[in-house]
């Protein structure tokens, strides 16, 4: 008898060490410091601070339909209805999104940068890869209209997570822009865990990955698979320009190819020849912004023609 209960403490041992474990790696991945990621951008050139801090700019506290408050940046350097929403990725803040925004300064948009939820000074205690990040991005959406009226020219740019999570706003929620970004986004998150998984450990992914996402499911309420962009990828209707690095090894390119073979209607695909994870503009910012200047002229050209401007 004193043998089975060992077993069984045995087995309880693991299945709580492992879940546990898997589910604080996911819920709970370490963040970048906001000092580093700051002075990283400024080393960069990419963030000048003088000419940031001279933007006209309003911060704004949007409301999460979670239950916390997210930091937003309305940038209005131009008197336009053009406005572009900039969605970082996990373990960034906003200040990542400053470059990504100076393309659309540059291009005559105006431009909200925020921190998703558990990042930089919004609230919120997990990341959950875009499956509540959604949610919020639908929020500031709400927010601007709110505050500029209807008749507006949308925009979002979303990296990594943040690409994913912009591609389940526009997929699950409302296609409530009129055209998306979306660099280096994965197209299902347990394709994607199952990678990292693969990379970082030595035993199959099986031994663990059921536990995890149970453990996720008891802990932050919703199932790995629910956090799939390639399953709602049909319902955007609006143009979506892919970007993603040859080289990333830790998003495989294949997940874009997968995502834009899958998008019925206007879309473009970049696939830039350097660069690491999240790296397409920053080793290749010229035809980052050519691709793009391309994008624009095609998607803006067709809704004026379908408004009859």
């Amino acid at each position: 008898m004193k043998k089975w209960w060992l077993a069984l403490v045995g087995i309880l041992t693991y299945i709580i060490g492992v879940g546990l474990y898997f589910s604080n790696r996911i819920m709970y991945m370490k963040k970048k410091e906001d000092a580093f990621i700051q002075n990283r951008e400024i080393l960069a050139k990419r963030l000048i601070r003088e000419d940031f801090d001279n933007l006209p700019k309003t911060e704004i506290w949007v409301s999460s339909p979670s239950g916390y408050a997210l930091k937003c940046l309305f940038v209005e350097p131009h008197e336009t209805n053009q406005w572009v929403v900039i969605s970082h990725g996990v373990t960034e803040n906003k200040v990542n999104s400053i470059k990504y925004m100076n393309i659309f300064l540059k291009r005559g948009f105006n431009a909200i940068i925020y921190d998703h939820r558990r990042h930089g000074d919004s609230g919120g205690k997990t990341s959950s890869y875009g499956h509540y990040e959604k949610l919020d991005l639908k929020a500031v959406i709400d927010e601007l209209k709110r505050r500029k009226g209807r008749d507006l020219t949308i925009g979002i740019h979303g990296e990594s997570m943040g690409a994913a999570t912009l591609l389940l706003y526009a997929g699950m929620l409302e296609d409530g822009a009129d055209f998306y970004i979306a660099d280096c986004p994965f197209s299902t998150f347990e394709d994607q865990i199952h990678h990292q998984l693969k990379a970082e450990i030595p035993i199959p992914s099986w031994t663990v990955f059921p536990l995890g996402r149970m453990f996720i499911k008891l802990r932050d309420g919703y199932w790995t698979n629910e956090v799939s962009p390639i399953k709602y990828i049909k319902n955007i209707r609006s143009p979506v320009l892919f970007i993603h690095s040859e080289k990333d090894t830790f998003i495989p390119v294949s997940m874009t190819m997968e995502l834009y073979a899958a998008k019925e209607g206007p879309k473009q695909l970049y696939i830039a020849k350097k660069g690491a994870h999240a790296q397409s503009y920053n080793e290749n910012p010229q035809e980052y912004e050519a691709q793009i200047d391309q994008f624009l002229e095609t998607c803006l050209k067709k809704r004026k023609e379908t408004e009859g401007i």
